[in-house]
């Protein structure tokens, strides 16, 4: 196995790391605790070898760089939802990035359609891609239900507060 090949499928990520998750300058790498956001975290650093791959074996400039901003963008959109000020701006910010890892699987597949990447090279990202597609499209999905359950429960009819209302 080649040198990019390990870093592609990620078997070996970890290894820039130190066992409790703290990078050698001692920033920690991702919130341990969140599952989205670890899978995320990890799936951006593939992505980013993957880039590099393209551009330095194959000489790929342009697809790889929307691989890159596409796949690297669903964990920054997801940081960004931690610290959402409402449920709407979470909803939001995950939604942008339910898109961000669709749009990551039609690059891979593109990549692999023209031979820039082989099936075997992709698999494992596109697999992932997919796996993160799904746990946010469940969380915008149940997000939703919340934001639209809430809104029910706070409807207050405005004939109750007329002076016309037979309820005062």
């Amino acid at each position: 196995m080649e040198n990019w090949e390990w870093r592609i499928t990620g078997a070996n990520w970890q290894s820039q790391f130190d066992s409790d998750g703290l990078r050698p300058n001692g920033v920690r790498a991702m919130n341990d605790e969140n599952p989205i956001v670890k899978k995320s975290f990890q799936f951006a650093v593939r992505v980013i070898r993957c880039y590099q791959y393209l551009c330095q074996a194959k000489k790929e400039f342009v697809l790889s760089k929307q691989l890159l901003r596409s796949g690297t963008s669903i964990g920054a959109n997801i940081c960004e939802a931690q610290e959402a000020q409402s449920r709407k701006d979470f909803l939001s910010k995950m939604s942008i990035a339910l898109k961000e890892a669709s749009e990551t699987c039609y690059w891979l597949e593109l990549l692999m359609a023209t031979d820039y990447l082989t099936s075997d090279m992709a698999k494992s990202l596109y697999t992932d891609s997919v796996e993160l597609r799904k746990m946010l499209a469940s969380i915008v999905k149940s997000t939703k239900e919340k934001i639209q359950s809430k809104s029910r429960s706070d409807f207050v009819p405005i004939i109750l507060h007329s002076p016309f209302s037979i309820f005062h």
